[in-house]
């Protein structure tokens, strides 16, 4: 049985769109999502006639993160976030420009992609979390490419509270470039395009390699994902999982008076 298709690829005019599509379960990374974005994102980046990549989303939500249903119940070695460094480092050190366009809620592993982009634009809808702590998991993969994009103390507050934030406090701290009206979107996205593509590809791919090298993901990643893995697949995790799609408060959190 062959997966459903959840992504949907464009090439037009030099502009490869990379739209998430899989509403039912909140464009969640699943094993086909994953599957299916790496795919695309190789072809697209080899394809010499695409000068610019753009990350999409269909419905209301642009991604939740890792599909915690495929993550009950598994092992460390058998979590899906194990995948995820590979995703992140072809986004990050792309030799195109990779642009996200954000209208609606981004969570966890859904944040990690989009900070993995070299232009994040976001519409008034769009709401952020680093999501992790509250289901008992750790933010460790999607640090490497968050942190170098984040305010420090905004970062170390976001992810330890795991509060909801919106568009304008994203592009406060470095998350967001570009925030606008959710009407808005879809000029600015179109603008950020025609300017990338202004610049000559060579010297496009050498310049996010000159503004890349103070960041070696694959230097991070082993350590980052043997922590993430674990606490997917520990007693704080499980527990975190199950509360969340039992739509329970997780045994940690304190009683209400």
């Amino acid at each position: 049985m062959t997966d459903q298709t959840v992504l949907q690829v464009e090439v037009a005019r030099g502009v490869a769109r990379l739209t998430l599509d899989s509403p039912a379960n909140r464009n969640a990374l699943s094993r086909a999502m994953r599957a299916q974005l790496r795919r695309a994102l190789t072809d697209v980046l080899a394809d010499d006639a695409v000068r610019v990549v753009v990350l999409d989303h269909t419905g209301r939500v642009f991604c939740s993160g890792m599909d915690l249903t495929e993550a009950a119940g598994g092992s460390a070695a058998d979590q899906g976030v194990n995948e995820f460094p590979e995703l992140l480092e072809l986004v990050w050190s792309a030799p195109k420009p990779v642009l996200a366009a954000v209208r609606g809620p981004a969570r966890a592993g859904g944040v990690g992609l989009l900070a993995a982009c070299d232009v994040v634009v976001a519409g008034s809808s769009a709401t952020f979390a680093f999501s992790e702590v509250r289901i008992g998991v750790v933010p460790a993969v999607i640090s490497a490419v968050v942190r170098p994009r984040m305010l420090p103390n905004v970062v170390h507050r976001l992810m330890l509270t795991g509060e909801v934030f919106d568009a304008a406090t994203a592009a406060g701290g470095g998350l967001v470039d570009l925030a606008v009206a959710d009407d808005e979107v879809d000029a600015t996205v179109a603008a950020q395009v025609t300017a990338l593509a202004a610049g000559a590809p060579a010297a496009l791919a050498e310049t996010k390699r000159l503004l890349r090298s103070g960041t070696r993901l694959g230097d991070q990643f082993p350590a980052l994902l043997q922590l993430s893995a674990r606490f997917f697949a520990g007693e704080e995790g499980q527990e975190g999982i199950a509360a969340f799609r039992e739509k329970r408060p997780a045994r940690w959190v304190p009683a209400a008076e």
